[in-house]
């Protein structure tokens, strides 16, 4: 099965060398665990481990491009023949475009995963129209509370709603499965938020493809 790797020194240097020799790693944001993990066990991608870096990171993006590279020269000491990045630009201003570059990895493309989940070339044509969504995917439904909610404080001051998401028309549930709980924990996001809701399923989008590149070398 595929395996995630522990972030602590559990397994001594050499035993990771040992355990990773052939083997292909994928940094990947913790956000996308999840839909990761189901497209490797799908597909019977055994050979495949994932390192997760935290989802909070995005509260810091200037953080992600040295955090990307501290993980890729961990995996080379560790002995992985492949290495590939699952995190888009996420807000880095194209720094970890340069951190793969310098580090000879590959990144999925896209400014963010709502735009590979859809499509990069369908999320770029339908931008215009939707200048005014604020956009859901499966984990940021889940998470919603922690993240938006608590996170940016609206459970304390509700009144900055409106500063936050005073420019925003709608919330575009981005969905990666069809799961009905998760739709209506998106549909009670929208409203909290006053905003109107819409639902498109993506399933994994180019997330698949890149996966799947990873997978066959």
């Amino acid at each position: 099965m595929t395996s995630s790797l522990p972030d602590d020194d559990t397994l001594t240097e050499t035993g990771l060398e040992l355990r990773s020799r052939g083997r292909v790693l994928l940094i990947a944001c913790g956000a996308l665990a999840r839909e990761i993990l189901a497209l490797t066990r799908l597909n019977g991608w055994s050979h495949i481990d994932l390192a997760c870096l935290p989802a909070k990171l995005h509260n810091r993006p200037a953080l992600i491009p040295e955090a990307v590279r501290g993980r890729i020269q961990r995996a080379r000491k560790q002995g992985y023949t492949g290495i590939h990045v699952v995190y888009a630009d996420c807000g880095t201003g194209g720094l970890l475009d340069r951190v793969c570059e310098e580090e000879g990895v590959s990144r999925i493309e896209g400014p963010h995963c709502y735009s590979f989940f859809d499509g990069n070339d369908a999320f770029a044509e339908r931008s215009e129209d939707e200048v005014g969504a604020f956009y859901l995917t499966d984990f940021l439904a889940r998470q919603f509370d922690a993240l938006v909610w608590r996170g940016m404080g609206l459970d304390r001051h509700p009144e900055l709603r409106d500063l936050y998401f005073g420019n925003y028309d709608r919330v575009v549930f981005l969905a990666q499965t069809e799961d009905p709980a998760l739709e209506t924990r998106a549909r009670a996001a929208a409203d909290r938020l006053g905003l109107a809701f819409e639902k498109r399923v993506t399933g994994y989008g180019d997330l698949a493809g890149f996966v799947s590149a990873a997978a066959q070398g």
